[in-house]
């Protein structure tokens, strides 16, 4: 859908912008993560890895802001530096927690993103293809660091709660379900569907994984989240764990 000129308005520019400051942060908020768990990083393949991450993560936090400036003509780091100061990212403790960061909150980010592809905005639609055709070459490698390293037996203590945290960053990635301001943006050819609908998208994508590591989706009210009022499907029966990344 690509909206006419006149039809772009206060409503329209508004949304926009809430919607470019909660892109910057979680770009940003992912480049400072993964720059802090650098720390923990114990072999050199991975090292090369998460360090192209911060790059990507950081060039891409540039993408956005230098269309938010081309839109509003003022800098988006006052917005997003108040709400990570309002809302701080939590940083990984260990290796393991690590690799359930990129996989659940990297994997979140990329669904989310997913809903703007052919947002009636071309220049927001310019910038979220250009990431998404980046992001989309590492979303695997998460998953199989997290498969690989749970079905070793090591992480039988803390895997659970490791889960729920970074199941929780991943699941706020999209936003409150049926708002007006979200039916608004899909009038307007912003976004495609409702959170609630990519929440699921995002939930049974994860499955296979969930279900090799022998983890259980939480309540999610018991983590903080506010699922559409259809509810969700949190069902493992008839998953096959096989098709996890990192499985064999």
């Amino acid at each position: 859908m690509q909206l006419e000129e006149e039809k772009i308005d206060a409503r329209y520019v508004g949304t926009l912008v809430q919607l470019m400051e909660s892109q910057a942060y979680r770009e940003l908020a992912a480049a400072r993560l993964f720059g802090f768990g650098l720390t923990l990083v114990p072999e050199l393949r991975w090292l090369k890895f998460i360090s192209f991450h911060i790059q990507e993560e950081t060039e891409h936090y540039d993408n956005v802001a230098r269309m938010y400036c081309e839109l509003t003509g003022e800098s988006v780091e006052p917005a997003v530096n108040e709400r990570i100061r309002r809302r701080p990212i939590a940083y990984p403790r260990s290796w393991y927690e690590l690799g359930m960061a990129q996989f659940l909150y990297d994997r979140g980010g990329y669904w989310q993103l997913r809903e703007y592809e052919e947002c009636s905005y071309q220049p927001y639609r310019r910038v979220v293809v250009k990431i998404l055709r980046e992001e989309k070459g590492h979303q695997s490698l998460g998953e199989r660091l997290v498969v690989e390293l749970t079905r070793s037996g090591r992480f039988e203590d803390v895997k659970q709660a490791c889960f729920e945290q970074w199941l929780r960053e991943g699941l706020l990635s999209f936003g409150r379900p049926d708002t007006e301001g979200s039916r608004y943006a899909i009038s307007v050819g912003i976004k495609r569907r409702d959170p609630g609908r990519v929440m699921q998208d995002f939930l049974d994508d994860i499955k296979p994984a969930v279900k090799a590591c022998k983890l259980a989706f939480p309540p999610l009210e018991s983590i903080g989240i506010v699922g559409p009022a259809t509810g969700l499907d949190l069902s493992l029966d008839g998953i096959d764990e096989t098709k996890a990344e990192g499985y064999l």
